[in-house]
């Protein structure tokens, strides 16, 4: 069986799981305090992040080359469009939350909020939430408009763009940090994809400390 070391809220494991559920394989999930650089863990991923999976005997680390892989020997079902044209869309916004995104937004809230009281780094910067809680606004905006011209980010089919960017959202929504009210369709969007049996798992977790809040589980919130 595949194995996942990782942390429950942290977008890009969430995005690795979310392309391993789809695919339907199984993972027994580890949960990894990568902060205290523990020398094992260390020597399956010097850099000290998570994710790392270790899948058909090989130690794999960085979400986006993680989820290529699996993407490149499961084909099915398909998470990337076979058009080169339509790829690079799905890469490029893969990109957009996996950096610009969680730079702007992710880092600014629920590292601030979560992160550092789990770490015991200290209170939450206060700049920077008031900073994530103003970017996250022209984001879902972004996102409201590129679902008024298609059915999902990327295009007419859900791809790994939806999955990263849910993996964001999730997260953040653990903590009550998205205002779901500002967009329709970026409402629906997230109802659509959190409904998947590939979210389940997701949602069944909890952090020692953050209940997540009654919407959280709830799919018709």
């Amino acid at each position: 069986m595949a194995r996942l070391f990782h942390v429950p809220l942290s977008p890009f494991c969430r995005k690795v799981r979310l392309s391993l559920a789809e695919k339907k394989i199984e993972v027994e999930l580890v949960e990894e305090r990568y902060w205290e650089q523990d020398p094992d863990f260390m020597r399956r991923n010097p850099a000290g992040k998570v994710p790392v999976l270790r899948l058909d005997g090989i130690m794999m680390a960085e979400s986006a080359a993680i989820c290529e892989y699996i993407e490149e020997t499961r084909p099915e079902p398909p998470l990337m469009p076979v058009d080169p044209v339509q790829r690079l869309e799905v890469r490029r916004l893969v990109s957009w939350f996996d950096d610009k995104f969680h730079r702007e937004v992710t880092s600014k809230l629920l590292y601030e909020r979560v992160n550092k009281k789990v770490m015991k780094q200290g209170y939450p910067d206060s700049t920077n939430v008031k900073a994530g809680a103003k970017a996250i606004k022209y984001h879902l905006d972004y996102m409201a408009w590129l679902l008024d011209h298609r059915r999902w980010l990327a295009g007419d089919v859900m791809t790994l763009a939806d999955f990263a960017a849910a993996a964001h959202l999730s997260s953040l929504d653990y903590i009550s940090d998205v205002d779901w009210n500002r967009s329709d369709v970026v409402k629906d969007w997230y109802a659509k994809i959190k409904s998947r049996p590939a979210f389940r798992a997701l949602l069944a977790d909890q952090v020692p400390g953050f209940p997540p809040p009654k919407h959280y589980n709830d799919l018709d919130f």
